[in-house]
């Protein structure tokens, strides 16, 4: 376990946004099996985003419909096909890229967490604030979480939102 968050802190994500993924490795966010687990009282013990499956965080972060769109959007935009772990903390350990470098990694593991943090916040929105499920809202998400913390925590990474947006790959790859 030492060796998964090990990688979980030096990726290039904003501290307090590591926190919550810190949790959701350990299985601790509120989710309604959590909730239940603990003994409050849950409507539903099922996926606040699907409504198929009970909300267990490997469900709501890697099985959900709207996660797997989610995944693939982003694999889709970085243009790399990619075998999904079913496990959430192999997930995160497998998502390297054996091609880049260990900077380019701590980057590439970034965008996992606001992947997790953007489909976490669409889950909230829809649980508090009466949303509704949103894939491409989630991926947009994703892609300017990923792009501001990179303009705050790489000094070489100086691309615009919409170099960012338009070839990623290209902007990953130029990180020193």
């Amino acid at each position: 376990m030492d060796g998964v968050f090990s990688l979980l802190w030096q990726a290039k994500a904003l501290p307090k946004v590591l926190i919550p993924v810190w949790r959701i490795l350990l299985d601790r966010l509120p989710t309604t099996h959590n909730l239940i687990k603990r003994g409050v009282v849950v409507n539903s013990p099922l996926c606040v985003l699907c409504n198929q499956s009970e909300e267990f965080s490997q469900h709501l972060f890697l099985d959900c419909v709207y996660a797997r769109h989610v995944w693939f959007l982003c694999f889709t935009w970085i243009d790399i096909l990619m075998v999904q772990n079913k496990d959430l903390r192999n997930h995160f350990e497998n998502f390297h890229l054996v091609h880049m470098s260990d900077k380019h990694n701590q980057v590439w593991r970034g965008m996992w967490v606001a992947i997790v943090r953007s489909i976490w916040e669409q889950r909230n929105k829809v649980v508090f604030k009466q949303g509704v499920p949103d894939v491409k809202e989630i991926f947009q998400l994703t892609e300017l979480l990923s792009w501001q913390w990179l303009k705050h925590r790489v000094r070489s990474f100086s691309y615009a939102f919409s170099d960012w947006h338009l070839n990623p790959t290209q902007c990953l790859l130029s990180v020193r």
